[in-house]
């Protein structure tokens, strides 16, 4: 994705108060990214897709108390892969963040998991111990990696007929700067369907034949099959926009539904039943800006991330099948 001369290009950690960590198992091919806030943070969330594994997303309704957050958590291990977040708050809590109740600070940590028992070895999945390394990672405050990193490692994307015809993806971030508003997003690519240069139009990665020689559009694919089918279910693009951005809970909210278009932009199908496609919104700044341009941006900068997910993380096709799990027929 070209960047245009408004909005200049960024880190995600020139965001202040924003720590990002990560940890992962090279055999079992999966991992965990989370966020960290310095500060309780305002958070919305947007969930599109019909099998979200997720937890304490209640909490970021705008039909809720206006709940602060202090982290968000990405990661592997489908509903297994939920555990990590335990180790998040153990983090939180030897260091004092937490929510203030009477008798105890309680971390509040929102999760999204991806599908990826199909890639790498499916019995071991992110846990506690991933969670809080993590955690302690995020401490150098170093840039993260986009690619097989965190919880991009096992990502894949165009499963229609099955991981053999599917590529490899994984995790990508980008940030953007307008004036003094910045934003920045983090996103894991496993979607059911294609992945396509949003300013071309050019498909980038998704589903190929069998033999791996020609490419194919899941979209016209999907559509010959005309009665109802049990097709691929192991699908998830997760993501987070943070911005330093000053937003009550209802209006991150809006900004995560308006970076919704960079999933339609970008992945095609997308939102599926058989996808649990899921976006968070951050805000811990104190820069006033319009709703409508911090949602721009935010589908503008989600969308780069998605692009640099799948081409930071392309491999070989033979190192690619040797990682993929094979069922017995």
């Amino acid at each position: 994705m070209e960047i245009d001369t408004i909005a200049t290009e960024i880190k995600a950690t020139d965001i202040e108060g924003l720590r990002i960590g990560q940890a992962k198992s090279e055999k079992g091919k999966t991992g965990v990214t989370v966020l960290l806030f310095d500060q309780p943070a305002t958070g919305g969330v947007d969930i599109s897709g019909g099998g979200p594994a997720s937890r304490e997303t209640p909490l970021l309704s705008p039909l809720t108390a206006n709940n602060p957050i202090h982290a968000v958590v990405l990661s592997g291990g489908s509903a297994y892969g939920l555990e990590a977040a335990a180790g998040v708050m153990r983090y939180l809590e030897e260091h004092g963040i937490g929510y203030d109740t009477r008798f105890a600070k309680v971390p509040l940590v929102c999760q999204s998991c991806i599908y990826d028992l199909g890639y790498g070895d499916p019995s071991i999945r992110p846990d506690a111990q991933m969670g809080y390394d993590a955690c302690v990672d995020a401490e150098a405050a170093k840039e993260p990696k986009s690619g097989n990193e965190g919880a991009g490692c096992g990502a894949t994307v165009g499963k229609l007929f099955g991981m053999e015809c599917a590529e490899k993806s994984g995790l990508g971030i980008a940030a953007l700067k307008v004036g003094e508003l910045k934003m920045a997003a983090v996103v894991v690519v496993n979607a059911f369907g294609d992945i396509f240069d949003s300013t071309t139009g050019k498909k980038i990665a998704g589903l190929k034949s069998p033999d791996r020689t020609k490419e194919l559009d899941t979209c016209a694919e999907f559509l010959k099959i005309a009665k109802p089918t049990d097709f691929y279910k192991e699908n998830t693009t997760i993501g987070a926009i943070v911005t330093n951005g000053r937003f009550a809970q209802d209006e991150a909210n809006k900004i995560a539904s308006m970076a919704r278009c960079a999933y339609a932009r970008n992945i095609n199908p997308v939102g599926t039943m058989a996808d649990g496609d899921t976006i968070y919104a951050v805000s811990m700044g104190n820069v006033r800006a319009d709703i409508n341009v911090a949602g721009t941006l935010a589908a503008k900068v989600m969308s780069l991330a998605i692009e640099r997910a799948v081409r930071d993380a392309a491999i070989p096709d033979a190192e690619y099948l040797a990682n993929c799990v094979r069922l017995e027929k």
